[in-house]
């Protein structure tokens, strides 16, 4: 079902490491309050965290960010960012779900857990974003993305923080589009509202 706006995404999945904070105030600071699709954030962050990024990051963006509830249904315009120490995964019925399996790349949350439970869910229709951090977390969850016809993105590891996520990405995946984060809030935009 298309969108309000025209397009075929119904969803955006976003990973990111190190140098992420910086990055997820730019990015959602310059969304429209109008974004018109969910998206869906795994950051890595220690155990331990609260809601405060969530909190901060709400505060600066014309969108609602929230962190992700257990069960919670999937709301456009709505961005999740998965909790400290577990798992964000999507079900079936576009519901968000919460694991405490063990850690993926030595990361829970792990991106790539999000990103493969999301491309199962959204094929075609979705985006999937690799940004700044250390490791390779994230790499073959684009790659699933890809691979089921959804759209990926990486940011240029010259651009970024720390560049191992991007460049691993970009060693597993050819990307779609790999540009600079200030280009990804327009490339976004363009995306959604494109017609397939």
């Amino acid at each position: 079902m298309p969108n309000s706006r025209g397009g075929h995404f119904k969803a955006v999945v976003l990973g990111v490491s190190t140098g992420g904070v910086a990055a997820l105030k730019f990015i959602l600071g310059a969304l429209p309050p109008d974004f018109p699709i969910p998206v869906l954030i795994v950051t890595h962050i220690t155990p331990d965290s609260d809601d405060s990024l969530a909190v901060l990051l709400d505060t600066l963006s014309a969108i609602r960010i929230k962190e992700a509830d257990e069960m919670e249904a999937i709301t456009s315009g709505t961005v999740y960012l998965a909790p400290a120490n577990y798992h964000l995964l999507v079900e079936r019925e576009h519901l968000l779900a919460l694991s405490i399996d063990p850690p993926v790349n030595f990361a829970r949350p792990s991106v790539d857990v999000l990103f493969e439970s999301a491309a199962e869910v959204y094929g075609p229709a979705l985006i999937g974003v690799i940004m700044t951090g250390a490791g390779n977390d994230g790499s073959n969850g684009l790659l699933k993305i890809k691979n089921r016809g959804g759209m990926t993105i990486v940011q240029d590891p010259a651009d970024a923080k720390m560049d191992d996520m991007p460049r691993s990405a970009l060693h597993v995946v050819k990307a779609d589009h790999v540009v600079c984060l200030k280009e990804i809030p327009a490339l976004l935009m363009r995306l959604i509202q494109r017609k397939p």
